[in-house]
């Protein structure tokens, strides 16, 4: 099955939409980046990236937001002008890829010392203070902000949380977004000092023992090295897009 960056789950609203670009913004978390953007249908000009910029900035100093945030076309390249001004301007340039998965095909074995669970209420606490402890690295009002995020994720019918224990200490976590044909595996993450025991393998293969009928999905950022172990993995490569960032003094 083949699968697009179309299919990756956005938290977010979109608030404007024509032929060129989509705007996202979630008034809830501000402070969230992946949720807070713009992203272009079609490659825009130097121009039209100018006049587009100009509005994403006045629209989130109005909002108290010091970002900037671009995504663009899936599977196209910046050109050469507008790279040299978006490096200019201090834009960190970044580049995600696109996975897939038949489960059948993932052959990662189990660790009979890790314990993979779903999050009800009883792993619910635990599952929060893990994120929080990793998020708050970010800033204490990032972490504050989405421990409430996921408290209402936390109800959403296509969204599953996962909590890991190793020798029954937690250990790491992931976020799945079901829906009719996919899986998608997001902020799939292992305690720094458990690494290298095989948790993050047991706790993907959780969830394809779950969802054996489904394609799983994941984005991975084409700079960090586990994107080496999800193609180690078996993981089918299903293109690139382009992402640039900003963080501006108020």
């Amino acid at each position: 099955m083949r699968v697009s960056f179309e299919q990756i789950n956005i938290i977010g609203d979109i608030i404007y939409e024509d032929e060129n670009l989509k705007h996202y913004h979630y008034s809830e978390m501000l402070s969230r980046y992946d949720s807070n953007f713009i992203e272009f249908k079609r490659m825009p000009t130097i121009e039209e990236f100018q006049l587009w910029e100009t509005s994403l900035r006045e629209f989130h100093r109005k909002n108290n937001q010091d970002h900037l945030k671009f995504k663009f076309p899936p599977n196209e390249h910046i050109s050469d002008t507008l790279t040299h001004y978006l490096k200019n301007e201090q834009y960190h340039i970044g580049f995600l890829e696109l996975y897939s998965i038949q489960p059948s095909q993932f052959t990662v074995p189990k660790n009979d010392l890790v314990e993979v669970q779903f999050v009800t209420e009883n792993q619910l606490e635990q599952f929060l203070t893990l994120q929080y402890n990793q998020d708050v690295k970010l800033g204490a009002n990032f972490a504050k902000e989405k421990q409430q995020m996921q408290l209402r994720r936390f109800n959403d019918d296509d969204t599953h949380f996962l909590i890991a224990y190793f020798e029954g200490i937690p250990a790491g976590y992931v976020e799945l977004i079901e829906k009719e044909n996919t899986v998608e595996i997001d902020n799939l993450l292992v305690l720094e000092e458990l690494r290298h025991k095989g948790i993050g393998g047991h706790i993907q293969k959780a969830v394809m023992e779950k969802f054996p009928n489904k394609t799983v999905i994941l984005v991975a950022d084409g700079e960090d090295t586990p994107k080496d172990m999800y193609q180690k993995q078996g993981y089918q490569y299903q293109g690139f897009q382009f992402e640039v960032l900003k963080v501006e003094a108020q």
